[in-house]
């Protein structure tokens, strides 16, 4: 079942693009092995495959599309009309669909965190913790900050552990890198694990505390 405020499921994606072996999803699947029907949302603009590896695992998902306007700079998110531009945080959260709070078994940010100003992120991190059930997690990309381009590229789930991706990779990415502990203080109430890979990214996954954990 797919729900959300922008529900058109673009076909690309599939064996055209890159794929890559998840050690975090991987790890995270396991972790959900025991819940039958996990609550999904997807932050990107979202593909057939990621809609139908999801749905073969007895998924629901909520799309909304919060990739394509931060890769566009967002400019309808941003008030210039004092002296220094303020993004404008709690307008963006609200593109959101309606979830109900501490549902969600996990959240496909790929690199939104990348791409969004640091000041909003307290705002935008925190609004999409609060929709995670415990035990649940939030999923991300993050460039080492050697990795100055690859902002345009799109992102999927080739497979229940594996990514896909596409696009020219060429456009530079507009913020200085998150460092590790930079994301920890994001989710005070979270436990984040970290997963190096080979490609210049970093694959985080930010657990929503139970009483187990």
């Amino acid at each position: 079942m797919v729900s959300g405020q922008q529900t058109h499921v673009n076909s690309a994606g599939g064996s055209a693009g890159g794929t890559h072996p998840s050690p975090a999803l991987e790890w995270f699947w396991s972790h959900l092995r025991d819940i039958r029907q996990p609550h999904f949302l997807d932050c990107g603009p979202v593909l057939q495959s990621t809609v139908q590896v999801l749905w073969q695992r007895g998924a629901k998902l909520y799309i909304t599309d919060l990739i394509s306007p931060s890769q566009d700079g967002a400019p309808s998110f941003w008030e210039g009309s004092k002296k220094k531009p303020v993004f404008l945080s709690d307008l963006f959260v609200q593109q959101l669909p309606e979830i109900p709070p501490g549902s969600l078994s996990g959240l496909l940010c790929w690199h939104l965190f990348d791409l969004l100003p640091r000041e909003a992120l307290p705002a935008v991190v925190g609004r999409l913790f609060d929709l995670l059930a415990p035990g649940g997690a939030l999923f991300c990309l993050l460039r080492e900050p050697y990795l100055a381009v690859g902002a345009d590229t799109s992102w999927w789930l080739e497979g229940l552990t594996t990514l896909g991706s596409s696009g020219d990779g060429r456009k530079p990415f507009p913020h200085p890198a998150l460092t590790n502990r930079e994301m920890e203080r994001l989710v005070p109430s979270g436990v984040v694990k970290t997963f190096l890979t080979r490609s210049g990214r970093r694959e985080v996954l930010a657990t929503k505390r139970t009483s187990s954990l």
